[in-house]
């Protein structure tokens, strides 16, 4: 058991700076071939900051364990929102970029409804897994045509989403030897940590009785959203508050269309108990109040202190709820 937990510990730790790895060989790669900034960060850093629910759900679907994987997309979202979000207005009054507003968040709330449409029945077929791979596709390809777009190099920029130091002398340029290096390292480390939190999650899980969603739910939903975390407030601390919805809107987003058609794909079925009803249905509440306070009051379009209390509440509540029923 003590090894399980730590192979848990291990794989989290291991998963966040190997995410980082990967992304940064990823993008440097991608720059030494010509490829746009803004190209890399819509594209190469969008799908490489998910790759660690991506794997953990891979591993989880492939090994016969496709609660775990659903749990660990429905949950990180929840994550993003209730403590990610929450806890970075406690910081700093996060308001809402024009963009984000706009193109991100009205295709999070479609992505949301049609999850819960294809959940709704309490089945979740192959077909019904392609169906979110395919608005995956759709809406990356109409997101790089209208970003591209864009002239405005302040935009560019905030969409680029790589390193947030846009100083030449703090960030360090890799060679492509060394970008393909750490792209490779970061792969590999990547794929062992994804598997080695998964054995150390379903070995918990089945030790204690608890359910494998909940462990997917808690401490893997929780321990993939460290990326997420980390780069909403540095950005909250560096003065780059403004990019933090779009940060967990992206994140979201592809929890929904790359992380969670996995089990589909790969493990259709039933879903457990509580999935639709409990977990998705606090993804929504959450996924609501968000939309409700960018739009309103209008003016503002702000999440301040006060929101972040009420977004953290609830996560915390529904945290609390979900070890109760597990003891």
């Amino acid at each position: 058991m003590l090894l399980a937990f730590v192979a848990i510990v291990l794989g989290l730790a291991t998963l966040v700076w190997s995410s980082d790895k990967f992304v940064e060989g990823a993008a440097s790669i991608a720059e030494s071939f010509g490829v746009s900034t803004l190209m890399v960060g819509l594209t190469v850093v969008a799908f490489g900051t998910s790759a660690p629910e991506i794997l953990v759900s891979g591993f989880a679907s492939a090994t016969g364990s496709p609660g775990l994987a659903i749990g660990n997309a429905i949950g990180s979202n929840i994550a993003n929102i209730g403590l990610v979000l929450g806890f970075t207005s406690l910081i700093v009054a996060v308001p809402v970029h024009p963009i984000a507003k706009k193109q991100d968040l009205s295709v999070y709330i479609g992505v949301v409804i049609l999850v819960g449409l294809i959940f709704v029945d309490g089945e979740f077929a192959q077909f019904e897994g392609a169906s979110l791979i395919i608005a995956l596709i759709i809406i990356s390809i109409l997101m790089v045509k209208t970003r591209s777009k864009i002239t405005d190099p302040a935009l560019i920029t905030e969409l680029e989403g790589l390193p947030l130091e846009t100083d030449s002398d703090e960030h360090e340029v890799l060679t492509r030897n060394q970008a393909l290096f750490a792209f490779f390292i970061g792969l590999v480390m990547l794929l062992v940590s994804s598997r080695l939190l998964v054995w150390g999650a379903v070995t918990v899980a089945q030790a204690f009785g608890v359910s494998k969603v909940i462990i997917g739910l808690t401490i893997i939903a929780v321990g993939t959203s460290l990326p997420e975390l980390a780069a909403t407030l540095t950005s909250a601390l560096k003065g780059h508050h403004d990019l933090a919805i779009g940060n967990i809107l992206g994140s979201n987003i592809l929890n929904m269309l790359a992380v969670l058609p996995l089990p589909g794909l790969i493990a259709p079925g039933a879903l457990e108990a509580g999935t639709f009803s409990r977990d998705f249905a606090v993804m929504a509440l959450l996924s609501a109040l968000m939309f409700v306070f960018i739009y309103l009051p209008r003016e503002k379009e702000i999440i301040t202190r006060s929101k972040g209390i009420v977004l953290l509440s609830i996560y915390a509540t529904y945290i609390g709820y979900l070890i109760k029923i597990s003891i």
